[in-house]
């Protein structure tokens, strides 16, 4: 399916190491902590990830993935209301400083939901990889995905990710 999606304000904290590993555990604990204290809602985690290598995404040691983890919240926060959260989270110890606010816009993307565990995104990403290329389109930004699902979820086949690939037409120049 194609969709198109404008700015969208986030908690956000990037990073680097596999998923579930120290340093992206750290990253969710920080932006949760940091979310609770700014006492406003904010959607799903979701995390939008790159690898710095020529090879394919999914062939590079997991422990070399980047990634951009994010909290949407309704809106820009008001001027000091991010650094009160921080203020008021530090005592937790959660990495709380390398919580950012950012707005970004990913313009037209493909997307497709995926039920089950991640471990099986890759069937998924390769019927969306499928239908770019029955459409003409072609990658124009970081791979996303939406975590519908608790990360920590027991059974991993009950699992729901929202995967999304931002676009745009192989005949329009870069």
């Amino acid at each position: 399916m194609i969709t198109t999606y404008g700015p969208v304000t986030a908690l956000t904290v990037s990073g680097l190491g596999e998923p579930g590993g120290g340093e992206h555990t750290s990253a969710i604990t920080a932006l949760y902590t940091v979310a609770a204290a700014m006492n406003v809602p904010f959607g799903p985690l979701e995390g939008r990830w790159w690898v710095e290598d020529e090879r394919p995404a999914l062939q590079v040691p997991r422990e070399q993935w980047r990634w951009h983890l994010h909290l949407p919240l309704p809106a820009v926060p008001a001027d000091g209301q991010m650094e009160r959260a921080r203020e008021a989270a530090r005592p937790s110890g959660a990495a709380v400083d390398r919580v950012q606010v950012v707005t970004f816009t990913e313009g037209e993307c493909v997307e497709a939901l995926h039920e089950g565990p991640h471990s099986d995104e890759h069937l998924t990403l390769a019927a969306m990889q499928d239908y770019m290329d029955a459409h003409d389109l072609v990658v124009n930004g970081l791979h996303h995905e939406v975590y519908l699902s608790d990360l920590g979820e027991s059974d991993p086949a009950t699992m729901r990710t929202v995967l999304r690939q931002p676009v745009r037409s192989a005949a329009t120049a870069p």
